[in-house]
């Protein structure tokens, strides 16, 4: 909680590490999708960033809700979202648009968001 602030008023999301590193991963899945492949005719590219810009916008939401319940909602959709990209980042790995190096690098910074999310909720006040 940042100090002096009332205790319904969520963190200011800019200082939440978890959305710095979700802004992130969003950032890295634009670069990465640029070079998909034609024939994707942005597909599954286009869902994969989709689902990657989600993750910040959700925390940012909930951050702005003034009830701990609807800010947890927004954060439990963050972390739907992720899931989404780690379907995501499958798929692109099987259709062979990435390796599956890559593709482990970038689940694990999801999985670690996911983590950093769970560790927020949990000890949301």
């Amino acid at each position: 909680m940042l100090r002096g602030a009332h205790p319904s008023v969520m963190h200011d999301f800019r200082r939440l590490l978890v959305w710095q590193r979700s802004r992130e991963l969003a950032v890295a899945i634009d670069r990465l999708t640029r070079v998909f492949p034609r024939r994707d005719r942005g597909v599954l590219g286009s869902q994969l960033r989709r689902a990657s810009l989600g993750v910040p916008a959700a925390i940012a939401e909930g951050c702005g809700k003034s009830s701990r319940k609807e800010t947890v909602r927004y954060l439990q959709i963050a972390s739907g979202s992720a899931s989404e990209i780690e379907n995501h980042l499958f798929l692109a790995s099987d259709m062979e648009y990435l390796n599956p190096e890559v593709r482990e690098r970038y689940l694990g910074e999801v999985k670690s968001i996911q983590r950093m999310l769970a560790k927020l909720i949990a000890n949301l006040p």
